[in-house]
C-alpha cells in the first residue's frame, strides 16, 4: 500500500511501470506473391469499348480486394459507443482506450462526455458501449443501481490497480503555527474560524460537485465526525473553486480543501511541503461503499501526521465498465480490456501538461498518441493475445449533440474577459453573452471549467451553447468547433515595472539611452547646425570693427561659436556683445530663434529620460530582444517571443508572471493586450505600465458547436443588434476604454 500511495502522488513512479518486451516484428498479414493479370481478349476488348469502357481503366482482381479491405473490416465489426467522464483529467484515458481499440480493427464513435450516472444508466440499456472512467469502490452504488440483478454492467480489466487516492488537506503555515493534523479539529470553533471565508463562522471546505458520487461521501463525513455545526461544504463548480484556493495558497492565506489522485492539483501544491493531509478522526464511509472501510487506512502518504495514515477514503481502482451483452458479443475488446494497464504517474504527467497550456483536443489526442506511440510493445503484445488478426481502422469522427433551450456558458477564469469571485462571474465576455442571451430571449448560465478543450468538449456535446474567457480563433479549433462573429479585437502587448528612484550609474545609463532615443539625435543635429550658422553669420558681420570677434578665422570663429551657444541659453554674460547695427539685429533674432531651439532641445531631454526612467529600456516589441521575458506557456506570447529570438521564462497562469516582473526576476511580461492593462489599471497600483504598441493581433469569439449552424446564426445576429444599438460600445468602453 505504501509503494501505491506514493505512486499516486508520483513519487515512485518507477514502481507502477511493468517491464516491457523486447521489440517484435508485426506478423506480416500480406501473401508473398501476387495473382497474375490475364490480358483481355481482342472481342472482350470490343465489347468492353462498345460499352464506353477502357479495359486499361479495370481494377484486377487484388486491387479490388485491398479497396475493399477496410470496408469489410469496418463492416465486419461493429462501431464501438465510447463515452468519458465529465472531468478532464480523466480524458487521457479515454482517448489511450480509443486507439487501443482501433487497433483491435474496430471503428469507434467518441468517446462522448455523460455524467457518471448518466454513463451507467445509458451502458445499462445498451446505448453506449464502455468508458474506461469507472472508480471503485467510489461507484459500486452506480453500479448496483443499474447493473442490477441482470448484470448489464460489468467492471473489466484494472487500469490503475489501488493507485487513485482521496483526502483533504490544508495548508503545512497553518498546520504547524495551530497544530492542526486531523479533520476533526475542525470541530473547535477557533480552529473552524481559520478558514472561515464568507464570515459565517464555520470552516469553508472546497469540496465537490453537486452530483459527484464524492460529494454525498464529504457530506457522510461532516455528520459522522460532528462538524456540520462548524464545517460547511463549499459546492460550486470545482474548477475555479480549487484555482482560487491554489491562488489563496500562493498568497499565503490558508486553505482548506477536497482532492483526489491523479490530478493536477497535489502536483501544484505538494503533500509534505506545502500541504498536511488530514487525518479522519475514524473510518466512516456511506452505506454502498462499506467495503472499503477496511482500507481507509493507507501507509506512505506525506504530509500525514502518522503512518499508516487513517485518510476516511479507500484507495480507489480506476477500471473500465462495459455493457455485458457488449462483451459477450466482442470477446477481442474483453481480452484487451483485461490487459490494459495505464501507470498512475503516466495519467499525472499527462494531466499536468494539460494544465500547463497543451488543453486543446487536439493537444489531449496527441499525447495519448505519443503515449502508445512510447509503449509500442507492450501494447502490440495486448493487441496479439486480444486478436491475432487485428487490423487498425481509421476514426469515423463522433455525434455532436445540440444545446438546450438555456443558454449556458462554458467559460475560462480569465481577467477581464470572465473573473469569478465571491461564487459569482464578472468580466466583459460574462456580460456580453448575458446581453446576447436576452437578445435571443434566453437566460444565461455561466459555469467555469479549466481548459479550452473542456469548453468546446462542452460545447460539441450540447452540455453548452458557447464558450468564452478569451478563446482565440484559430484554424485548428474551427476544425471542432465554428464561432461567432468576433467579440474583440486584440493582441498582444508588454508590462513592465514602473521605474522607482535610481542610482547614480543607472541614472547615466537611463540619459545614454535617452540620448540615442526617438527625436534626440535630430534635434541635436538642428541644435548644432543653428550654432554654426548664427556664429558664422555673427563673425562676418563684427569681424572688422569689433575686437570680440576677431580676424583671423580660427580665433574669431571661436568666440562666435561661444556667443552664440550662451545667447541661444539665455545665459548671456554680456562679455561679447555686437557692436554694428547688422549685427545686433542678428544678435536679436537669434535670441528668440534660439530661445525655442533650446527650449525643444531639454524638452526632448526631460520626455526622453521621462520615459526611459518609466519604460526601464524596453519601450515595444523591438527592445525585448537581450531581456528577461515572462509569458505563459502554450499561448500565442510564447510562439511571438520565439520568432524574435526571445527564450521566455514560462509560467502557467498570468498572475505566475506579475510576481516575477514584482520581483524583479523578469524585465517584462508578453501577453494578452486586455489582460495586462487591465492589471496595470486596476490591480498593479502603479508599480507597473504597458508600453508600446499591440502586435500579434488576434480575434476572440463565442464557440458554439458545429451541428448547430441555427445557433451561431442566432448569436450573431444578437451581437450585430448590440453594435448597432450601442451597446457593445458602452460595454467595450466601460471595460477597456480607461486603459
Amino acid at each position: 500500500m505504501q509503494r501505491v500511495a506514493a505512486a499516486a502522488l508520483g513519487v515512485l513512479a518507477a514502481t507502477l511501470i511493468p517491464p516491457l518486451l523486447p521489440q517484435g516484428d508485426r506478423a506480416s498479414a500480406q501473401g508473398d506473391g501476387e495473382p497474375a493479370v490475364e490480358e483481355p481478349t481482342a472481342q472482350q476488348a470490343d465489347e468492353e469499348q462498345a460499352n464506353g469502357q477502357q479495359a486499361a481503366e479495370e481494377p484486377t482482381a487484388q486491387q479490388a480486394d485491398e479497396q475493399q479491405a477496410p470496408q469489410q473490416a469496418a463492416e465486419g465489426k461493429p462501431a464501438v459507443r465510447l463515452a468519458r467522464a465529465t472531468w478532464d483529467t480523466g480524458w487521457f484515458q479515454a482517448e489511450v482506450y480509443r486507439l487501443l481499440i482501433r487497433m483491435l480493427g474496430y471503428p469507434v464513435e467518441g468517446p462522448v462526455t455523460m455524467e457518471n450516472a448518466e454513463f451507467y444508466a445509458a451502458a445499462a440499456a445498451g446505448e453506449v458501449d464502455l468508458w474506461a472512467n469507472g472508480w471503485f469502490p467510489l461507484h459500486d452504488s452506480l453500479l448496483e443501481e443499474f447493473g442490477g440483478e441482470e448484470g448489464s454492467l460489468q467492471r473489466v480489466g484494472t487500469q490503475v490497480d489501488d493507485g487513485a487516492l482521496q483526502g483533504y488537506f490544508i495548508d503545512a503555515a497553518t498546520a504547524e503555527a495551530h497544530g492542526i493534523a486531523n479533520l476533526g479539529d475542525l470541530a473547535d470553533p477557533a480552529v473552524a474560524a481559520l478558514f472561515d471565508r464568507d464570515g459565517d463562522g464555520r470552516a469553508d471546505l472546497v469540496g465537490c460537485n453537486a452530483g459527484w458520487s464524492c460529494a454525498a461521501t464529504i457530506d457522510h463525513h461532516l455528520e459522522a465526525y460532528g462538524l456540520s455545526a462548524t464545517v460547511e461544504h463549499v459546492q460550486g463548480d470545482y474548477s475555479p473553486l480549487i484555482a482560487a484556493t491554489v491562488a489563496r495558497h500562493r498568497a499565503g492565506q490558508p486553505v482548506l480543501f477536497y482532492t483526489w489522485t491523479p490530478n493536477w492539483t497535489v502536483g501544484e501544491l505538494r503533500p509534505g511541503r506545502d500541504l498536511v493531509w488530514l487525518e479522519a478522526p475514524f473510518p466512516s464511509l456511506p452505506p454502498d461503499q462499506a467495503s472499503g472501510l477496511g482500507r481507509t487506512s493507507i501507509a506512505g502518504l506525506p504530509g500525514c501526521a502518522r503512518d499508516p495514515c487513517q485518510a476516511g477514503w479507500p484507495p480507489n481502482d480506476i477500471r473500465a465498465v462495459a455493457n455485458s451483452d457488449f462483451l459477450a458479443a466482442n470477446p477481442s475488446i474483453r481480452r484487451l480490456l483485461e490487459q490494459a494497464v495505464i501507470p498512475l504517474e503516466d495519467i499525472s504527467a499527462q494531466n499536468a501538461r494539460m494544465v500547463d497550456g497543451e488543453q486543446d483536443p487536439a493537444d489531449i489526442r496527441r499525447h495519448a498518441e505519443e503515449w502508445v506511440a512510447a509503449n509500442r510493445t507492450r501494447i502490440e503484445r495486448w493487441v496479439r493475445s486480444a486478436d491475432p488478426d487485428a487490423a487498425p481502422l481509421d476514426d469515423p469522427g463522433r455525434q455532436e449533440a445540440r444545446p438546450g433551450g438555456v443558454l449556458r456558458a462554458a467559460a475560462r477564469a480569465l481577467s477581464p474577459y470572465v473573473i469569478y469571485t465571491d461564487r459569482s462571474y464578472s468580466g466583459f465576455e460574462v456580460e456580453l453573452v448575458r446581453l446576447v442571451a436576452a437578445r435571443m430571449g434566453m437566460q444565461a448560465e455561466v459555469y467555469a471549467v479549466d481548459t479550452v478543450a473542456k469548453q468546446i468538449d462542452d460545447v460539441t456535446r450540447g452540455v453548452a451553447g458557447v464558450a468564452l474567457g478569451g478563446v482565440a480563433i484559430t484554424g485548428l479549433r474551427e476544425e471542432i468547433v465554428d464561432f461567432s462573429l468576433p467579440v474583440l479585437d486584440t493582441g498582444l502587448t508588454i508590462l513592465v515595472p514602473t521605474r522607482g528612484g535610481l542610482g547614480t550609474g543607472e541614472r547615466i545609463l537611463v540619459f545614454l539611452r535617452a540620448l540615442g532615443s526617438s527625436d534626440l539625435p535630430w534635434l541635436m543635429a538642428l541644435f548644432g547646425a543653428a550654432v554654426l550658422v548664427a556664429a558664422h553669420l555673427m563673425w562676418w558681420l563684427e569681424r572688422r570693427h569689433n575686437p570680440d570677434f576677431a580676424i583671423p578665422y580660427l580665433k574669431g570663429i571661436w568666440d562666435s561659436l561661444y556667443w552664440s551657444v550662451v545667447t541661444m541659453s539665455t545665459v548671456g554674460y554680456g562679455d561679447k556683445v555686437a557692436r554694428g547695427t547688422k549685427g545686433r539685429v542678428v544678435a536679436l533674432f537669434w535670441i528668440a530663434l534660439g530661445g525655442l531651439v533650446f527650449a525643444s532641445f531639454t524638452a526632448s531631454i526631460a520626455s526622453s529620460l521621462t520615459v526611459s526612467e518609466l519604460r526601464g529600456g524596453i519601450a515595444g516589441p523591438t527592445d525585448l530582444p537581450g531581456h528577461r521575458v515572462a509569458t505563459v506557456a502554450g499561448t500565442s506570447g510564447e510562439g511571438y517571443l520565439a520568432t524574435i529570438g526571445v527564450g521566455p521564462v514560462l509560467v502557467d497562469e498570468i498572475g505566475d508572471a506579475y510576481g516575477l516582473l514584482a520581483r524583479g526576476e523578469v524585465d517584462a511580461v508578453v501577453f494578452d493586450a486586455p489582460v495586462l492593462r487591465f492589471h496595470a489599471a486596476r490591480e498593479g497600483g502603479g508599480a507597473v505600465t504597458t508600453v508600446g504598441p499591440t502586435f500579434e493581433k488576434v480575434q476572440y469569439g463565442l464557440a458554439v458547436a458545429q451541428s448547430d449552424p441555427e445557433l451561431r446564426e442566432r448569436l450573431n445576429l444578437a451581437l450585430l443588434d448590440l453594435i448597432e444599438s450601442g451597446l457593445y460600445g458602452q460595454l467595450h468602453d466601460r471595460w477597456f476604454g480607461a486603459y
